[in-house]
């Protein structure tokens, strides 16, 4: 065992500062932190052109992973630093905590600025295979290499002079220092379509030489035209814009600092977004402008419900929720000091941000609303009608909790079902039978080992046709829900509520047993129906199955044959030629015997089980509501189409 000591203490020096502990600077050693290497270098070409130096940047991914990042900005300083006493050009690519933001407060070098630190530079240089950089600065050119954090050869001046200023950089991010580094283009993508959008009138250029595509992301007024791409028109209201500008310190002894901000917005009940910005940075977890926000909007329209008389008797206060359901909101924010949570700049804490753009944004939200009564009535409707709904549906989800609660206890208390001996899911099977007369024929049938049954008295409610309410105030399939254990999944209605858990269902296999008759057709679709609307898990794992009983027993002196259908029927009687036979039809799973029962239907050697899956599931969804749902018009197409060939299943006498 070693000893802990004095000489136990060690510094990382050099590269190992970033590319032993990538996780400190970067947030993650994975794809992540791949990922926010990229932004740091883009970083910098974004503030030379916030700065008005250049309006394209270009960023080329390269088939081996490697990355270039080109700007038209005024060229990175390379000179002696007397100050420092080193190069700048040493200062920036291998000393952390160097660069030229320090001081954006008084408006040197740069006034709003991405990067702060003057770590992103250097860490991904430290924490590249290689780097290459080629810059043109005060018209003279300049190479650099660097190899696993370390220079090689020095500063190169190139040979010319030169009349364009910018910096080039390639890099490959090395595997030594990230678990991987194979980024997909939809980063890319996302990531510079993102900084089209709050840097308005700057150019970004993808060249994906993996595809041999090349992409542009260009917006002449930045988040306005964006707001307008994402409404796709159908927006309920105008598109509003504010914008402020101010001075304020985060505590009383700190220093002042600017801060301004660009927010839109509007409301739209098909597309609802909330995107915040902050120097251009996407402040994925928000911080200081989402509390502003989210005060803002909730305080003006609370006060504006109240004003006109809005609210209901005892009605209880919006949430933001109810606000953000139909709110299509962008916001642009910058400043001069600017407190990061972290170096990955995900979200900021300024108390000073906070202040400012709450104050701002309900001021102008005041005047808005003032000077345009028709558009904020509309607003606050609508906020009412989505918090009434969000109401509804959280009084609906807490009745289904209680209905499907307790699982285990209460399936012995749910009206006629007949449970199975085995308690091991792996073993058990649910028979779902039409009616009582099927129930008692099928109970004599079945093993009781591991059979259990569950009848359904009539045609089951068209879940497609429903409402959550009605599906949760509806018996049959709440009991069924409760028997089967996993919970409900009603996604896709006005509010998600899923409880669903599939480790919980307490079957191997669920299966349908119904008359093969028009009726028993009709049952079996409209509990397929109920799957797919409120357990569609259960069928995409491929646990419910249709099982087929036999329309035709015919018998001969020997033995009894079974037919499932008319082919099956004279083939069968083709086979016995002249053999003396009779041939009954069967009315039905009750009328059946049950030894015939326990042989063509119960028992798992010989029964004939249909599984029932989807894999396309813009097909099932477009199957089910032609058939089932609301749409008429594609129902009477498929009935045209393909309505003949059901006619041999109809009894027509």
């Amino acid at each position: 065992m070693k000893t802990y000591n004095n000489e136990s203490i060690k510094s990382l020096k050099g590269p190992d500062r970033v590319r032993k502990r990538p996780g400190v600077i970067f947030g993650s050693d994975g794809i992540e932190g791949c990922k926010h290497s990229v932004f740091e270098i883009l970083s910098n070409s974004i503030d030379e052109a916030r700065e008005g130096h250049g309006k394209t940047i270009t960023v080329i991914l390269h088939p081996d992973d490697s990355i270039t990042v080109e700007d038209e900005g005024r060229g990175i300083p390379v000179g002696y630093n007397r100050k420092e006493k080193r190069y700048n050009w040493e200062l920036i690519f291998t000393e952390l905590y160097a660069g030229g933001k320090y001081n954006t407060n008084e408006g040197v070098n740069y006034q709003y600025s991405l990067g702060l630190n003057g770590l992103g530079l250097c860490a991904t240089q430290y924490s590249s295979e290689y780097m290459d950089v080629e810059i043109h600065h005060g018209g003279e050119g300049y190479q650099l290499h660097f190899e696993k954090g370390h220079n090689v050869g020095g500063l190169k001046k190139k040979k010319g002079t030169f009349k364009t200023t910018g910096t080039k950089i390639t890099w490959r991010p090395d595997l030594d220092v990230f678990t991987e580094i194979h980024m997909e283009d939809e980063f890319f993508e996302t990531m510079l379509k993102e900084q089209a959008v709050v840097n308005q009138g700057v150019k970004f250029r993808f060249v994906n030489e993996r595809s041999g595509e090349t992409k542009q992301f260009f917006y002449q007024y930045g988040i306005r035209d964006y707001i307008d791409e994402l409404a796709l028109g159908k927006n309920l209201t105008d598109v509003f814009e504010i914008k402020a500008e101010g001075k304020g310190r985060d505590r009383k002894d700190m220093p002042q600092y600017r801060v301004k901000f660009d927010l839109v917005f509007a409301l739209n009940n098909e597309v609802n977004e909330l995107k915040y910005f902050h120097n251009s940075s996407a402040l994925v977890h928000g911080g200081s402008p989402d509390l502003a926000v989210k005060t803002a909007f909730m305080y003006e329209i609370d006060k504006f419900l109240k004003q006109h008389n809005k609210y209901k008797k005892d009605e209880g206060m919006i949430n933001f929720v109810d606000i953000q359901d139909s709110l299509l909101l962008i916001l642009n924010s910058f400043s001069t000091v600017t407190s990061y949570e972290n170096q990955t700049k995900k979200s900021i804490t300024n108390n000073f941000i906070r202040e400012f753009l709450t104050d701002s944004i309900r001021e102008h939200l005041e005047v808005i609303f003032t000077e345009n009564p028709t558009i904020m009535h509309k607003i606050l409707d609508q906020v009412l009608v989505n918090k009434r709904s969000r109401e509804k549906a959280d009084a609906t989800r807490t009745a289904m909790k209680r209905k499907l609660s307790q699982r285990f206890d209460v399936t012995n208390k749910v009206a006629n079902f007949i449970d199975c001996r085995s308690k091991d899911p792996s073993k058990r099977e649910l028979f779902i039978v039409e009616g009582q007369s099927a129930l008692g024929a099928v109970m004599q049938a079945r093993d009781a080992n591991f059979q259990a049954l569950f009848p359904i008295r009539g045609k089951i409610l068209n879940t497609l046709k429903s409402d959550v309410t009605r599906i949760v105030k509806n018996e049959i399939i709440m009991d069924l829900m409760k028997v089967l254990g996993c919970g409900v999944s009603l996604k896709g209605k006005a509010q998600s509520m899923s409880s669903f858990d599939i480790d919980n269902l307490r079957f191997d296999k669920i299966i349908i047993a119904t008359d093969a008759d028009v009726d028993g057709f009709q049952i079996r679709t409209l509990v397929l129906t109920m799957f797919y609307t409120i357990a569609p898990e259960l069928l995409r794992e491929g646990k419910v199955y249709i099982v087929e009983s036999p329309l035709y027993e015919i018998v001969t002196k020997e033995r009894s044959l079974f037919a499932f259908n008319d082919t099956e029927k004279n083939q069968i009687l083709k086979d016995l030629g002249d053999q003396k036979s009779i041939v009954h039809r069967s009315k039905g799973l009750g009328e059946n015997e049950p030894q015939m029962m326990a042989l063509t239907t119960m028992n798992p050697d010989t029964r004939k089980l249909i599984k029932v899956q989807f894999e396309d599931t813009e097909l099932t969804r477009y199957t089910f509501d032609a058939l089932l749902g609301d749409n008429i018009v594609e129902r009477k197409k498929i009935i045209e189409l393909k309505g003949a060939d059901y006619l041999p299943f109809l009894d027509l006498s």
